[in-house]
């Protein structure tokens, strides 16, 4: 073997890779199992209120005798972990099949074309139109690395409407992310967080609305200030070297339209959300009622577009082998919390983190617990999965320390979405840059700015909601 090719092969041997989640869950379960033998094992005392909650007895903390994880206890916690999340698993699996069956008619690239054919001389008004759709796909139907096929339309199309590169990718990633990270009806993040806290799914929409309006709006206007510099100067763009580069085809990205069925197929959707907003606000409705709901939404959106028993059954199996990792996740994430129940070991970590805040005002708590989730998102990127893992311990601890459950859901929400434009493990940011011929390192440079407003402005809102909106 020649010089060169060992050294290559080296450098192939020892190339760093990001752990797939299951391994990094695997790991935390690991950790998990070597907790139970250095914490001591206790307990609160619990109480169910008026509305069915479990809740923790302040002050009620004792130890009780040790129950440390055994070897198969390891393994055994996958499947526990598993059944215990079964609910919300084969809810991830309904929605994801049902809006695969909805993406499968074309419909939103058929409302895209309809659009930017009618944008001529008006070109400013691409950026609020386009990221107004991506952030209301984020903030209710969990819309995010579904959003990736679109940096083909509109990285090219921004650059042919005299903006640049940057502001194609930034109308995607910028405007997703901000829906999702605000989301007030986002089933995969609020729904899950809910469902885990034992609150009623999507209660608390009217002030997440307010909020992400504000976060979309300011969000906006900063895609809005740095495109209008480039279509007075395109030598300002950060980019402007490369998209000198580019080959545009202009066809390719224009010549769609909405046809009758796909504009059927949005009111159908439509409808599903005004029905969903109705039976949780009306009728308290929960993951089984909103599962059926998605079902019905998946046969009607099937009937219109012709796809047929087979055609619409076939996109709804798809939908859910796209979303089979992250609702597994969801499980394992699970089997780190069935073994700190089984072990007795749940409370005293609780016992120890309360004490810790309990010295701190409320209010700062409230934000402490947004900054945990921002960092955790880093290690679990997939927010079903961080719910699963987080929220078991989060809930009783915002309990204990004076902060409501609908506040501790927004800090996980919003923690958990803030991280996903700037993270080195967010699939969809590398992968759109990659599919926009963006550089990483001139995107973290744009894109610190909004961070730093984003992260602020979180935690204003998490600020404004424990003292205002949901106090304890």
């Amino acid at each position: 073997m020649s010089i060169a090719t060992e050294s290559s092969a080296k450098k192939k041997r020892f190339k760093f890779e990001v752990p797939h989640p299951f391994a990094i869950l695997f790991g935390v379960i690991l950790l998990t199992a070597l907790t139970t033998y250095l914490v001591p094992a206790g307990e609160y005392d619990r109480t169910t209120n008026a509305e069915g909650q479990t809740l923790i007895v302040d002050g009620s903390y004792h130890q009780i005798a040790s129950n440390p994880a055994g070897f198969m206890d390891i393994f055994n916690a996958i499947h526990g972990g598993l059944s215990a999340a079964a609910g919300i698993v084969f809810f991830i699996f309904i929605v994801g099949g049902a809006f695969n069956v909805f993406k499968e008619t074309k419909a939103i690239e058929g409302a895209f074309g309809s659009v930017s054919g009618k944008l001529q001389g008006r070109e400013m008004l691409m950026i609020p139109i386009f990221m107004m759709f991506f952030a209301i796909g984020g903030a209710t139907i969990g819309m995010f690395e579904e959003a990736l096929p679109f940096i083909l339309i509109l990285v090219p199309l921004a650059i042919m409407m005299g903006f640049d590169s940057m502001t194609g990718a930034a109308v995607v990633i910028v405007g997703v992310a901000t829906g999702f990270t605000a989301a007030f009806m986002n089933p995969f993040t609020v729904g899950v967080a809910q469902g885990i806290a034992e609150l009623p799914t999507f209660s608390g929409m009217v002030p997440r609305i307010f909020f992400w309006l504000a976060y979309v709006v300011v969000s906006i206007l900063f895609v809005m200030r740095y495109a209008a510099k480039v279509k007075k100067n395109p030598e300002t763009s950060i980019t402007f070297e490369e998209d000198k580069q580019r080959n545009i085809d202009s066809v390719s990205v224009l010549d769609m339209r909405l046809t009758r069925r796909q504009g059927i197929t949005l009111l159908i959707l439509l409808g599903t959300f005004i029905t969903l907003a109705y039976g949780v606000i009306e009728y308290h409705w929960y993951i089984q009622e909103i599962s059926a709901l998605f079902v019905i939404m998946a046969i009607l959106i099937g009937l219109v577009n012709k796809m047929g028993v087979n055609g619409t059954t076939m996109a709804f199996v798809r939908g859910c082998q796209e979303l089979l990792v992250g609702a597994l996740v969801v499980g394992f994430a699970y089997g780190a919390v069935v073994l700190l129940e089984n072990s007795n070991t749940i409370d005293t970590i609780l016992y120890g983190i309360s004490g810790l805040v309990s010295g701190l005002p409320a209010v700062l708590a409230a934000g402490a617990m947004f900054v945990v989730q921002a960092f955790m998102n880093i290690i679990v990127s997939s927010g079903s999965g961080q719910a699963a893992l987080t929220m078991p311990l989060m809930t009783p601890l915002s309990d204990l320390i004076g902060v409501s459950r609908q506040t501790a859901v927004l800090a996980f929400q919003m923690g958990d979405g803030i991280t996903n434009i700037f993270s080195p493990t967010s699939g969809l940011l590398f992968a759109a840059l990659a599919m926009g011929g963006i550089s990483i390192t001139k995107w973290f440079r744009w894109m610190a700015p909004l961070f730093v407003i984003q992260f602020i402005m979180a935690i204003l809102f998490v600020t404004i909601a424990h003292l205002f909106v949901w106090p304890a």
